[in-house]
């Protein structure tokens, strides 16, 4: 192994063994000499890669941030319409924040008002939607006009921070069971005459689930 990537290595293990603290602790009960134990380093090894503990979390946020926008973009790939896009990129958000301790400590660090960088990954996700809900409205599936997308926008975000914020205390608010009856509720609001039956509560990346109709509209990126 060469010394760049043993130093890769150390920064990753340093993030992550981070992303667990602040997880657990919150910034300002996180500590350095935690961080660097749970990364199997020295505190010295730790100051090499970062200045203090504000650069530490600036890096949990940013890889949280990759990480996020690599999967809405795997999602987007896929060969929906953008309601189930939009559906399935939720379910996607949910998974990641359940399973992946630096995305979950990454979230939560960005929105926090403290943050430490200009990230801020709530705005991001509305962006996201609104993105989402703009194309559903040139596909023809929105049941409301343009002035009605910005509150449906409003109401997908207020509900799916929610869960987040729920999820801290209770893994529960972010299971496939409770993010396929969001959609449940959601689905016949946001969907106009005609595009409902084609929709699937449950994403398309849930095993059996329904194949919905190809886009009509290429992807432009998430």
């Amino acid at each position: 192994m060469t010394k760049q990537e043993r130093a890769a290595r150390t920064r990753d293990a340093l993030i992550k063994s981070a992303a667990g603290e602040f997880d657990r602790r919150g910034y300002d009960l996180a500590t350095l000499s935690v961080i660097s134990s749970g990364a199997g380093v020295s505190p010295g090894a730790l100051h090499f890669h970062f200045e203090n503990k504000a650069a530490v979390a600036a890096a949990v946020e940013c890889e949280a941030a990759a990480r996020l926008r690599r999967a809405a973009r795997i999602t987007h790939r896929r060969p929906s319409n953008a309601l189930q896009n939009l559906a399935d990129t939720v379910h996607a958000l949910a998974r990641l924040l359940r399973e992946d301790v630096v995305v979950r400590a990454g979230f939560r660090l960005s929105c926090a008002d403290d943050r430490r960088t200009e990230l801020n990954l709530r705005q991001e996700w509305q962006s996201c939607v609104q993105q989402r809900l703009a194309e559903a409205a040139d596909e023809g599936l929105l049941a409301s006009g343009p002035g009605g997308q910005r509150d449906l926008a409003r109401t997908v975000v207020a509900a799916t921070v929610g869960l987040e914020a729920l999820g801290r205390d209770n893994d529960e608010w972010l299971s496939p069971r409770t993010v396929t009856g969001l959609w449940q509720t959601l689905l016949p609001l946001l969907a106009g005459p005609g595009a409902l039956a084609d929709l699937e509560p449950a994403g398309t990346a849930a095993p059996g689930r329904l194949t919905v109709r190809p886009r009509s509209v290429p992807v432009t990126g998430g």
